[in-house]
């Protein structure tokens, strides 16, 4: 770790402090009393451990502090912290699979997520990446990273649309 502090610290050292500035930006106070305007929180592994490995970040993208366990923190700290993470982070999660326009790339995918329905252009079957045995990350053609976590939780025609693609 760079010149960041160990965060994950916090509860048993009451001189750090994270907090909500008046506008609403989070204010990270170190050990030695120095405020740090603007910090943003960003994981270090968003899919495989979002809860492991966060960094705060100042203005000027250096490391003033880490979060090695979101769970060890304060609550309140957390909570900041969860708020703001959940500003930064989408990866709509596919709950169902509702028709695929062709069985050869690129195809157009509409699919059910557990943030609405949405149509989506896979360009490629690389655009499909496993992770781990059972989930899946795809790459949509505007940027947007779906998640498959379970495809064995998928209802049968889903993933017999998807084993098309694997």
């Amino acid at each position: 770790m760079s010149a960041g502090l160990h965060m994950a610290d916090i509860s048993s050292n009451p001189s750090f402090d994270l907090a909500r500035d008046a506008s609403g930006r989070l204010v990270f106070t170190d050990a030695g009393g120095q405020a740090h305007a603007g910090v943003v929180p960003v994981r270090a592994f968003p899919i495989a451990a979002p809860d492991e490995g966060v960094s705060l970040v100042n203005t000027e993208g250096h490391e003033v502090a880490w979060v090695d366990h979101l769970q060890a923190v304060p609550e309140a700290t957390r909570t900041l912290l969860q708020e703001e993470l959940a500003l930064r982070d989408f990866v709509p999660e596919v709950t169902r699979l509702k028709s695929v326009s062709s069985f050869g790339t690129p195809s157009v995918w509409t699919v059910e997520t557990d943030r609405g329905e949405t149509s989506f252009i896979l360009r490629g079957e690389e655009d499909i990446r496993r992770l781990g045995r059972v989930g899946l990350l795809i790459a949509g053609s505007q940027g947007v990273q779906y998640s498959v976590r379970d495809m064995t939780a998928l209802d049968r025609a889903s993933r017999r649309l998807l084993e098309r693609f694997l």
